[in-house]
């Protein structure tokens, strides 16, 4: 795979250079646009004693004036895309470097009482979630942690097939990112969706025709004016204020329908625009296949449907013109025709609008998945077992410790076996869990592991490594961990889980934790679980004579020349050098 580092570079110094360029298009313009609104203004007072004429002048300029607004408005659209875009390249190079520490945490989809996010740093600072995400929609933010805490392992092979075929399109998926960044949400989708769903129309039927007929009359009204057959007073003094009076019938209604879809033009809008990157793009994994083919709509395509709509919403917006109120209502009555075109549409394609939302989403969330397998080409991704070994993986590391830094180990755990690791503090137990964790939750999620090799036998996770006492729950901190693991004990019996444990049973004294720590991990062997406990106590590894699917693994820690020394490699046996006596020395605090 090419470098991914020199695709960014080269993809942000060419975004910058078209940005560069449509700011000054838009600047020529302006200055464009500004001289036909002086000259328009001249050639109306020049022949404002023909008013035929300088109606002429008028209708000619305003229609300029109007094409160099419009012209003006796709050169602003196309600057801003490609700046998101620049600024995607940008973002990229930055967090390759290590610098992601200011972006989202996501801790508003942490959860204490989650099978495993707390433990494993998955939300927070410095997190997984901090690293990996790229959404730029709120919904999509919400799938992409819901991903992360599915502990789902069906699919897991469609899930790499998606992810593999988005890693391969990097310029598809900045293009779907820049579009989203562009997304301005005043009103979440979900609350779109209800408004969709309970809306109540107010406009009768034959408001379908009556605009129409009614403009034909205004037109022609016009033209016999025009032509001094009647006099302008019969078109302003009358047939205007006929106009005004059946739009004021529906006015208090019409107003409360316009300040909803005013928050909604702008997501509408962008929606369009990623329907339609998804509809165009040629797919060939299932799981893409299948989500592309809930936004079809019959003959017709839901990016096409999206765009109708924002046309309408976006017409019932110029109202707020108050010469177009006042003329288009009065005339053609307009708020009445782009409401009853808006209120169509809702009753044919209402229903139907949370689907389109949920693959918008869909796509923004894997896009982040994608965006990651292609940012770590060298990661692999694990090969999909029966239960064998549960876990096989050759040079395991932590994807987030910088590789050049980061120690791998090779890790083998069977089906229903127990780990027993030991070592000194900072030896890299904590770490290690870590990192046999994430394996877990990402190779279930369908993403690329850090380690030269897997083979995988999906397992969902379950963990105990952070426990916290509760004030507003008035319980202690002994108290909580024993929750935890009473929960533990309770959900394995109902499928099978990999258990991660850190130090349990922390907060009682040695004697009571040597015995109650044996004891539990008795009853989880017995219970045929897998998983991994880290200890300092020494005492649980002869647990390991006794029980044949308890293994004794542990983190060294050597004084070399009155300095502490780590290798960081995960070795069969028990831990024999503890370091807390010669740090308390070294740091000369005893």
């Amino acid at each position: 795979m090419e470098n991914y580092l020199e695709y960014y570079k080269q993809c942000l110094k060419t975004y910058q250079a078209k940005v560069k360029k449509l700011n000054k298009e838009m600047a020529s313009i302006s200055v464009l646009r500004l001289a036909v609104f002086l000259l328009l203004g001249l050639g109306v007072y020049l022949t404002y004693t023909n008013w035929q004429v300088a109606v002429a002048i008028a209708v000619g300029g305003i229609v300029l004036f109007g094409f160099l607004i419009s012209k003006y408005t796709d050169v602003k659209a196309k600057r801003n895309f490609n700046k998101a875009l620049a600024k995607i390249n940008e973002e990229e190079i930055k967090i390759a470097s290590g610098d992601f520490y200011n972006r989202d945490e996501g801790l508003q989809f942490q959860d204490p009482n989650h099978f495993y996010s707390l433990d494993i740093d998955l939300f927070g600072k410095g997190s997984f979630y901090q690293f990996i995400n790229r959404t730029k929609t709120n919904e999509g933010a919400q799938k992409l942690a819901d991903a992360l805490k599915a502990n789902n392992i069906d699919a897991i092979a469609s899930r790499q097939g998606a992810i593999k075929e988005l890693c391969s399109k990097p310029e598809w998926r900045q293009h779907y990112m820049a579009t989203s960044a562009l997304v301005e949400i005043e009103t979440p989708a979900t609350h779109i969706t209800e408004w969709l769903k309970n809306y109540k129309s107010f406009l009768p039927k034959m408001m379908s025709w009556i605009p129409l007929g009614f403009s034909i009359i205004s037109v022609l009204i016009f033209v016999l004016t025009y032509l001094n057959v009647i006099t302008y007073q019969a078109l302003l003094g009358y047939w205007l204020f006929v106009g005004l009076g059946i739009t004021g019938l529906y006015l208090k209604k019409i107003n409360a329908l316009s300040s909803n879809t005013d928050k909604v033009r702008e997501t509408f809008r962008q929606y369009a625009s990623l329907l339609n990157l998804i509809e165009n793009e040629t797919f060939s994994s299932a799981l893409l296949l299948e989500k592309q083919k809930l936004i079809e709509f019959g003959d017709k395509k839901a990016s096409v449907i999206f765009k109708s709509f924002s046309k309408s919403l976006d017409a019932l917006d110029n109202r707020n013109n108050i010469i177009g109120a006042i003329f288009g209502n009065g005339l053609l009555l307009t708020d009445i025709r782009h409401s009853y075109n808006i209120e169509h549409w809702i009753s044919q394609y209402g229903t139907k609008v949370a689907d389109w939302f949920e693959v918008v989403s869909f796509f923004d969330a894997y896009n982040t998945l994608g965006n990651y397998a292609y940012n770590h080409p060298e990661f692999v991704f694990p090969e999909i077992l029966p239960k064998e070994a549960v876990i096989d993986s050759k040079s395991l590391g932590h994807p987030l410790l910088n590789k050049e830094k980061r120690v791998d180990s090779d890790l083998i755990i069977q089906n229903e076996q127990f780990f027993i690791v030991t070592g000194a503090n900072m030896a890299g137990k904590s770490t290690f869990l870590r990192t046999v964790s994430l394996h877990i939750v990402m190779a279930n999620v369908g993403l690329p592991v850090c380690a030269a090799s897997s083979k995988y036998a999906p397992v969902k996770l379950i963990t105990s490594m952070r426990t916290t006492d509760s004030l507003t729950d008035d319980s202690s901190y002994f108290f909580s961990e024993l929750t935890r693991l009473k929960y533990i004990v309770d959900t394995i019996q109902n499928e099978p889980y990999f258990i991660i444990l850190d130090e349990i049973l922390k907060g009682t004294n040695s004697t009571d934790k040597a015995i109650g720590s044996r004891k539990f991990v008795e009853k989880l062997v017995a219970s045929n679980a897998t998983g991994i406990i880290a200890t300092h106590d020494l005492s649980l590894c002869e647990i390991e004579h006794e029980l044949d699917d308890v293994k004794n693994y542990y983190f060294d820690a050597e004084i070399i020349d009155d300095e502490l020394h780590f290798d960081y490699l995960l070795k069969s046996g028990v831990c024999q050098n503890m370091n807390a006596s010669f740090l308390l020395k070294k740091m000369e605090i005893v």
